[in-house]
């Protein structure tokens, strides 16, 4: 994703193409991988799906369970080619994967609202999933939740394909324990260039989503223009404002609480919990 148009060319709603159904959705072998935990609580009253960023995995995820009510019950996503899923190729086009993932979570669905969070790369591939599923005409989020990324007015780090370990220094997202682990930070580099080429894929063709929209960003996000998470406003028909938190494109590893505290009176509005 190199530099972005103005924002105040984001597209009206009515302006955008109308969702049509597509063809069948790929094959997805082991969807169960794609989920920690791989069976969702059947006491939740409501489903959160987490999204990672680029060069992340579940892992960032795993104290969020315990910040949330026990009505809502997550499961973080895990793509191929991270951590346990290191020996496994991971997508480098963003179609084939939102798809893939539009697969996974449609196979997995029951009768119980869900909603999607993702940072950065995960924002992206949230919407992405989103249009997907409601192109098809599958069941879609009751609400989108997206972090650090926005279709218009975010710029990705000028090396996240060429040079995936400087970007991940540059932008802070390797936790000492990777740094120092040779075959984990190998696998890291790998998922990064990977996801760098995902991310690179997009091209924006202004695609709406049906359901509400919530954001959220760091103030000192280098990756972020000051208006850019409020483009948003013009790809859903409900927006429900930007959340900014101090700190940099990695705000929610000290703002967690707060978010996931947001999250808890979001949704029983607006995935009907309770």
């Amino acid at each position: 994703m190199d530099t972005v148009p103005a924002l105040d060319t984001v597209p009206a709603l009515d302006a955008v193409r109308e969702p049509v159904r597509a063809g069948p959705l790929p094959e997805v072998q082991g969807a169960s991988r794609w989920l920690h935990p791989a069976d969702a609580d059947p006491d939740a009253e409501v489903r959160l799906f987490l999204l990672h960023h680029s060069g992340g995995g579940a892992p960032m995820y795993r104290q969020w369970p315990g910040q949330l009510p026990a009505s809502v019950g997550c499961q973080a996503v895990q793509l191929p080619g991270r951590q346990e899923r290191r020996r496994e190729a991971p997508y480098t086009r963003l179609d084939p994967l939102a798809q893939a993932l539009a697969r996974v979570l449609s196979d997995e669905l029951d009768e119980r609202p869900y909603a999607v969070f993702g940072h950065s790369m995960g924002a992206l591939l949230g919407y992405r999933l989103t249009v997907e599923l409601e192109r098809r005409g599958l069941p879609a989020p009751s609400l989108l939740a997206v972090s650090g990324w926005a279709p218009l007015g975010f710029t990705a780090p000028p090396d996240l394909v060429a040079c995936p370990l400087g970007a991940l220094r540059v932008l802070g997202g390797l936790p000492p324990e990777v740094e120092e682990d040779p075959e984990l930070l190998a696998a890291a580099v790998r998922a990064m260039g990977a996801d760098g080429a995902v991310c690179a894929d997009f091209s924006d063709d202004g695609a709406a989503v049906g359901c509400p929209v919530v954001a959220y960003s760091g103030r000192g996000d280098p990756l972020l223009a000051p208006e850019a998470m409020r483009s948003w406003a013009g790809r859903t028909p409900e927006f429900l404002g930007c959340r900014t938190f101090p700190g940099d494109h990695f705000y929610l590893r000290t703002h967690a609480r707060a978010i996931t505290a947001d999250l808890a009176q979001l949704l029983p509005r607006y995935a009907a919990v309770g």
